[in-house]
């Protein structure tokens, strides 16, 4: 499995507080079934400053360390990127890290609103070839309360990424089920864990997936992990659209199965 957003790097932000913390967590995620994380310290969320060089440096260091310990999991480098009125300038200086250096920007909304600029700003980094994934939208008051704004942000050529732990219920079965609603509705592309901890918030994609097959079937869970495949390949990240499709066809496939038993 592959993580796409994590705070495993220590020293950076309310995630892994020292090396100790930081190499468990990287043998949690192992235990759990990940074998790819996408580091992705706070940046400019008003609190931390995470710049590209430094994030470079640090997910080297702690490759380099996991190598040691012969452990078979690879980090790769990113950011979790507070929209901010300047962030198009701070990409131009180089302050800004991609996820894996790919066209994917991990993109982090305020959690009481959704600001004006942020249809500009998915538009204008669409011309330039990047692609942005909001960062838990579960997590955001005004989607919470009506997700089509987070329909109007993908139909602007955004993605979006859930939290596993929204989606297994230990965040409360209020956002759970807010959580399936926006995958039935195909406004989720990327599951994820946010693990910040061992604790509190961990690596836990595998059960997050679980209940998914569980609620959604299998071709969800397949599409999620897909996607994350794409993304740290730098490929086109295929709609949920496409995974309903699926879905379907393989529910009447099953309809037409059983009506022709029945025939016999």
């Amino acid at each position: 499995m592959i993580d796409i957003h994590s705070h495993i790097l220590p020293y950076m932000d309310d995630g892994a507080k020292d090396w100790n913390m930081a190499i468990s967590m990287a043998k949690q995620a192992y235990a759990d079934g990940i074998r790819n994380i996408v580091a992705t310290p706070h940046h400019r969320n008003g609190r931390y400053m995470n710049e590209s060089f430094k994030v470079l440096e640090i997910v080297e260091l702690l490759n380099s360390k996991l190598r040691e310990l012969d452990l078979d999991i690879t980090v790769f480098p990113g950011q979790e990127i507070r929209i901010h009125d300047d962030l198009l300038h701070h990409l131009e200086d180089g302050e800004i890290q991609l996820l894996h250096g790919s066209r994917y920007m991990l993109l982090e909304l305020p959690s009481s609103n959704i600001p004006s600029t942020v249809e500009d700003v998915i538009y204008e980094l669409s011309l330039m070839n990047i692609q942005v994934i909001i960062a838990h939208p579960e997590r955001n008051a005004e989607i919470a309360t009506n997700p089509d704004r987070l329909e109007r942000l993908i139909e602007f050529g955004a993605l979006a990424q859930l939290t596993a732990q929204s989606v297994t219920g230990e965040k409360g079965g209020k956002l759970q089920r807010l959580s399936l609603d926006l995958c039935k509705r195909s406004l989720i592309h990327f599951i994820a864990t946010d693990a910040h901890d061992l604790v509190s918030r961990p690596f836990q994609l595998s059960r997050s997936y679980q209940v998914i097959e569980k609620k959604l079937g299998s071709e969800m869970v397949n599409y999620f992990k897909d996607n994350a495949k794409r993304l740290v390949g730098n490929l086109e990240i295929t709609t949920n659209e496409a995974a309903k499709e699926r879905v379907r066809g393989n529910n009447l496939a099953k309809v037409l199965s059983g009506m022709f038993r029945a025939i016999k």
